[in-house]
């Protein structure tokens, strides 16, 4: 992913491919382009927004080649963003949109996806940490972080405001990490990588939820289970499914904007998904 000239090797060696899953961050959005440009569909499971903005830039026939490309795959962004549709629904337009994600610490993440979370420290925030309730896991202080979502649904929803928060379901670790943002280690994500890649104190445990308001109005959507890393996979299986099954059309799309993926989280239901809506009550 990150030689260019032997990603292309890669492509032009399988052959007849169909369709390329992104399960690691490439530096750019070339990997990407690569296989649009020859008719290859694309799923990406990535995290920054940065990225997926470029690679939602090449939505023209030309730059796909009649492929389709699926973006926002995973728990968060992916099934976060599906909540985030239904609650901006119910309230007819939200003009805020709040989203709440707690991961298990206790998963064994990918090398990967724990230093995209280090890194993800040192960025700069403007909304403050949030107390909110997820289900199974009770009253929790959300920090804010800076998870994709929060700027794809401001554009493909329209929603003037959305910020994402992220907790660890170790209240201890959640604050150790997010101490950690007011000093100098922030700034040293290779040294973070290796700390927090080695500590495993918590469950396999997550939850996710959305909530919505406009004028006085408000909705919110939840959705618990464990095994964050299995159901981002199984979030990718199900897009790449749409994909060879001809049910998504050419062109760049997030998640949220494929009508044929809206149930996604109920699909899930069998792999010990839950979905909750006024997310301290019932199951929806």
């Amino acid at each position: 992913m990150t030689d260019p000239f032997d990603f292309e090797r890669v492509l032009d060696a399988l052959g007849d491919l169909a369709a390329v899953v992104f399960c690691v961050e490439p530096p750019d959005a070339g990997p990407a382009h690569r296989c649009l440009e020859r008719g290859i569909h694309i799923v990406d499971v990535g995290a920054s927004h940065r990225l997926l903005d470029a690679v939602a830039a090449m939505s023209g026939p030309a730059a796909v080649a009649g492929a389709a490309a699926v973006l926002s795959v995973g728990l968060a962004p992916g099934l976060t963003n599906l909540l985030a549709l239904r609650a901006h629904d119910d309230v007819r337009g939200a003009d805020r949109l709040d989203l709440s994600v707690l991961i298990g610490a206790g998963e064994r993440h990918g090398i990967d996806a724990v230093r995209w979370t280090v890194t993800g420290l040192g960025e700069p925030v403007a909304a403050d940490p949030l107390r909110t309730v997820l289900p199974g896991f009770g009253g929790r202080i959300v920090h804010p972080f800076p998870f994709s979502d929060q700027y794809t649904l401001a554009s493909t929803l329209g929603v003037p405001e959305v910020t994402t928060r992220f907790c660890l379901d170790s209240r201890p670790l959640t604050a150790a990490l997010f101490a950690l943002r007011r000093t100098a280690l922030a700034r040293r994500p290779r040294l973070l990588t290796a700390a927090f890649g080695r500590v495993h104190l918590g469950g396999e445990g997550f939850a996710v939820r959305a909530d919505a308001q406009r004028a006085g109005r408000s909705a919110s959507w939840a959705l618990t289970g464990h095994g964050q890393s299995r159901i981002t996979g199984l979030v990718a299986a199900h897009a790449t499914r749409e994909l060879l099954a001809g049910r998504v059309p050419p062109g760049v799309h997030h998640i949220e904007q494929l009508p044929s993926l809206a149930d996604l989280p109920e699909r899930l239901a069998s792999h010990g998904v839950t979905v909750w809506r006024r997310a301290e009550g019932r199951p929806a």
